[in-house]
Protein backbone atom coordinates (compact mmCIF):
# COMPACT_ATOMS: atom_id res chain seq x y z
CA UNK A 1 0.00 0.00 0.00
CA UNK A 2 1.65 3.22 -0.74
CA UNK A 3 2.18 5.96 2.01
CA UNK A 4 1.73 8.92 0.17
CA UNK A 5 -1.86 9.57 0.89
CA UNK A 6 -4.00 12.17 -1.13
CA UNK A 7 -1.47 12.14 -4.40
CA UNK A 8 -2.75 10.58 -7.51
CA UNK A 9 -0.58 9.41 -10.65
CA UNK A 10 -1.99 10.95 -14.20
CA UNK A 11 -1.45 8.57 -16.65
CA UNK A 12 -1.57 9.34 -20.57
CA UNK A 13 -1.29 6.68 -23.25
CA UNK A 14 -2.82 6.12 -26.40
CA UNK A 15 -3.31 2.42 -25.92
CA UNK A 16 -6.81 1.89 -23.95
CA UNK A 17 -5.75 -2.12 -23.32
CA UNK A 18 -1.90 -1.27 -22.06
CA UNK A 19 -4.09 2.12 -19.50
CA UNK A 20 -6.24 -0.41 -18.41
CA UNK A 21 -3.34 -3.09 -17.21
CA UNK A 22 -1.35 0.13 -15.51
CA UNK A 23 -4.39 1.25 -13.60
CA UNK A 24 -5.20 -2.06 -12.32
CA UNK A 25 -1.41 -3.13 -11.01
CA UNK A 26 -1.58 0.73 -9.36
CA UNK A 27 -4.71 0.40 -7.92
CA UNK A 28 -4.14 -2.88 -6.67
CA UNK A 29 -1.35 -1.37 -4.32
CA UNK A 30 -3.65 1.78 -3.36
CA UNK A 31 -2.56 4.58 -5.90
CA UNK A 32 -5.34 6.33 -7.57
CA UNK A 33 -4.95 7.11 -11.07
CA UNK A 34 -6.13 9.64 -13.36
CA UNK A 35 -6.53 8.13 -17.21
CA UNK A 36 -6.60 10.41 -20.28
CA UNK A 37 -6.26 8.88 -23.65
CA UNK A 38 -3.82 12.06 -25.38
CA UNK A 39 -2.05 14.90 -24.65
CA UNK A 40 -4.78 17.04 -25.50
CA UNK A 41 -7.28 15.60 -23.64
CA UNK A 42 -5.36 15.74 -20.45
CA UNK A 43 -4.60 19.95 -21.18
CA UNK A 44 -8.25 20.50 -22.24
CA UNK A 45 -9.23 19.09 -18.84
CA UNK A 46 -5.90 20.71 -17.13
CA UNK A 47 -4.59 24.11 -17.68
CA UNK A 48 -2.45 24.11 -14.40
CA UNK A 49 -1.19 21.08 -12.27
CA UNK A 50 -3.46 19.39 -10.52
CA UNK A 51 -3.60 19.85 -6.58
CA UNK A 52 -3.13 15.53 -6.15
CA UNK A 53 -1.00 15.12 -8.88
CA UNK A 54 2.18 12.50 -7.94
CA UNK A 55 3.62 12.09 -10.84
CA UNK A 56 2.72 12.02 -14.85
CA UNK A 57 2.92 8.80 -16.05
CA UNK A 58 3.56 9.70 -19.96
CA UNK A 59 3.69 7.59 -23.24
CA UNK A 60 6.76 9.29 -24.90
CA UNK A 61 5.38 8.51 -28.39
CA UNK A 62 1.80 9.25 -29.33
CA UNK A 63 -0.54 10.57 -32.33
CA UNK A 64 -0.33 14.73 -32.95
CA UNK A 65 1.38 15.93 -29.38
CA UNK A 66 3.97 13.51 -28.47
CA UNK A 67 5.00 12.99 -24.49
CA UNK A 68 8.50 15.02 -25.13
CA UNK A 69 6.42 17.83 -26.47
CA UNK A 70 4.11 17.47 -24.01
CA UNK A 71 6.62 17.63 -21.35
CA UNK A 72 8.07 20.53 -23.02
CA UNK A 73 4.69 22.81 -23.20
CA UNK A 74 4.62 22.03 -19.37
CA UNK A 75 7.79 23.04 -18.71
CA UNK A 76 7.17 26.67 -20.90
CA UNK A 77 4.11 26.70 -18.51
CA UNK A 78 6.13 26.19 -15.49
CA UNK A 79 4.96 23.25 -14.04
CA UNK A 80 7.09 21.78 -11.94
CA UNK A 81 5.80 17.88 -11.62
CA UNK A 82 7.62 14.17 -11.33
CA UNK A 83 7.32 12.23 -15.07
CA UNK A 84 8.00 9.18 -15.76
CA UNK A 85 8.19 8.00 -19.58
CA UNK A 86 6.95 5.12 -20.89
CA UNK A 87 7.90 3.76 -24.42
CA UNK A 88 8.03 0.42 -26.46
CA UNK A 89 10.22 1.93 -29.00
CA UNK A 90 13.50 2.05 -26.79
CA UNK A 91 14.37 5.35 -28.56
CA UNK A 92 18.14 5.99 -26.92
CA UNK A 93 17.99 9.50 -28.18
CA UNK A 94 14.53 10.21 -26.71
CA UNK A 95 15.37 9.11 -23.59
CA UNK A 96 18.63 10.97 -22.86
CA UNK A 97 16.71 14.29 -24.17
CA UNK A 98 13.62 13.65 -21.56
CA UNK A 99 15.88 13.00 -18.89
CA UNK A 100 17.87 16.27 -19.11
CA UNK A 101 14.87 18.11 -19.11
CA UNK A 102 13.82 16.54 -15.59
CA UNK A 103 11.99 13.35 -16.12
CA UNK A 104 12.08 11.11 -13.78
CA UNK A 105 12.48 7.79 -14.93
CA UNK A 106 12.52 5.95 -18.26
CA UNK A 107 11.02 2.49 -19.28
CA UNK A 108 10.88 0.42 -21.62
CA UNK A 109 7.34 -1.17 -22.81
CA UNK A 110 6.83 -3.95 -21.86
CA UNK A 111 8.54 -3.33 -18.26
CA UNK A 112 7.87 -5.56 -14.82
CA UNK A 113 5.45 -4.63 -12.73
CA UNK A 114 7.77 -4.16 -9.29
CA UNK A 115 9.74 -1.67 -12.21
CA UNK A 116 6.85 0.53 -12.66
CA UNK A 117 5.59 0.78 -9.03
CA UNK A 118 9.06 1.49 -7.95
CA UNK A 119 9.65 4.39 -10.84
CA UNK A 120 6.33 5.53 -9.45
CA UNK A 121 7.11 5.69 -5.64
CA UNK A 122 10.24 7.43 -6.22
CA UNK A 123 8.57 9.92 -8.31
CA UNK A 124 5.94 10.78 -6.08
CA UNK A 125 8.92 10.92 -2.85
CA UNK A 126 10.84 13.52 -5.19
CA UNK A 127 6.91 15.82 -5.85
CA UNK A 128 6.12 15.78 -1.94
CA UNK A 129 9.99 16.38 -1.29
CA UNK A 130 9.53 19.43 -3.69
CA UNK A 131 6.57 20.69 -2.01
CA UNK A 132 7.64 20.31 1.38
CA UNK A 133 10.40 22.50 0.36
CA UNK A 134 8.27 24.67 -2.05
CA UNK A 135 6.26 25.62 1.65
CA UNK A 136 9.11 25.95 3.60
CA UNK A 137 11.07 28.19 1.16
CA UNK A 138 7.27 30.52 1.07
CA UNK A 139 7.09 30.54 4.76
CA UNK A 140 10.97 31.48 4.93
CA UNK A 141 9.87 34.49 2.49
CA UNK A 142 6.73 35.45 4.04
CA UNK A 143 8.95 35.72 7.70
CA UNK A 144 11.52 38.29 5.69
CA UNK A 145 9.05 40.18 4.06
CA UNK A 146 7.84 41.37 7.48
CA UNK A 147 11.70 43.50 7.42
CA UNK A 148 11.50 47.00 6.40
CA UNK A 149 14.31 47.81 3.92
CA UNK A 150 16.68 49.05 5.86
CA UNK A 151 16.37 45.97 8.36
CA UNK A 152 16.66 44.02 5.02
CA UNK A 153 20.04 45.37 4.78
CA UNK A 154 21.14 44.95 8.36
CA UNK A 155 20.08 41.25 8.11
CA UNK A 156 21.40 40.78 5.16
CA UNK A 157 25.01 41.64 6.62
CA UNK A 158 24.50 40.10 9.40
CA UNK A 159 23.40 36.48 7.20
CA UNK A 160 26.60 36.97 6.17
CA UNK A 161 28.80 36.56 9.67
CA UNK A 162 29.42 40.62 10.10
CA UNK A 163 29.42 41.44 13.87
CA UNK A 164 27.47 44.83 14.70
CA UNK A 165 30.63 47.54 14.17
CA UNK A 166 31.23 46.47 10.98
CA UNK A 167 27.22 46.59 9.81
CA UNK A 168 27.31 49.64 11.12
CA UNK A 169 30.53 51.44 9.33
CA UNK A 170 29.16 49.44 5.88
CA UNK A 171 25.69 51.10 6.53
CA UNK A 172 26.87 54.74 7.77
CA UNK A 173 24.95 54.22 11.41
CA UNK A 174 25.77 53.90 14.58
CA UNK A 175 26.76 50.84 16.38
CA UNK A 176 23.78 50.87 18.40
CA UNK A 177 21.36 51.22 15.70
CA UNK A 178 22.20 48.23 14.26
CA UNK A 179 21.67 46.55 17.53
CA UNK A 180 18.42 47.81 17.43
CA UNK A 181 17.39 46.94 13.61
CA UNK A 182 19.18 43.87 14.89
CA UNK A 183 16.77 42.99 17.94
CA UNK A 184 13.79 43.82 15.23
CA UNK A 185 14.83 41.54 13.09
CA UNK A 186 15.08 38.59 15.16
CA UNK A 187 11.50 39.20 16.91
CA UNK A 188 9.80 39.90 13.30
CA UNK A 189 11.51 36.58 11.64
CA UNK A 190 11.43 34.11 15.06
CA UNK A 191 15.42 33.14 15.15
CA UNK A 192 17.47 33.56 17.87
CA UNK A 193 20.68 34.19 16.77
CA UNK A 194 23.41 34.98 13.10
CA UNK A 195 23.49 31.12 11.93
CA UNK A 196 19.45 30.74 12.34
CA UNK A 197 18.88 34.33 10.18
CA UNK A 198 21.50 32.71 7.55
CA UNK A 199 19.62 29.59 7.16
CA UNK A 200 16.17 31.68 7.18
CA UNK A 201 17.68 33.69 4.55
CA UNK A 202 19.10 30.74 2.32
CA UNK A 203 15.80 28.78 2.59
CA UNK A 204 13.85 32.07 1.01
CA UNK A 205 16.71 32.47 -1.72
CA UNK A 206 19.43 29.92 -1.76
CA UNK A 207 21.76 32.26 -3.50
CA UNK A 208 20.83 35.84 -1.60
CA UNK A 209 24.16 35.36 -0.06
CA UNK A 210 26.53 34.88 -3.21
CA UNK A 211 26.70 38.99 -3.90
CA UNK A 212 29.11 40.47 -1.00
CA UNK A 213 26.88 43.55 -1.47
CA UNK A 214 23.71 44.09 0.51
Amino acid sequence: MNTTQNLAIYLIDDDAAFRRSVVFLLDSVGWKVVEFESAEAFLSAHATPPADMGCLLLDIRMPVMSGLALQQHLINQGWDISIIFMTGHGDVEMAVQAMKSGACDFLEKPFKDQALLDAVDCAVRRCRERRVESNRQAQAKALLERLSPREHEVAHLIAQGDPNKVVAHKLGISEKTVHVHRQHIMEKTGVGNAAELTRLMLTADASCLDDSGA
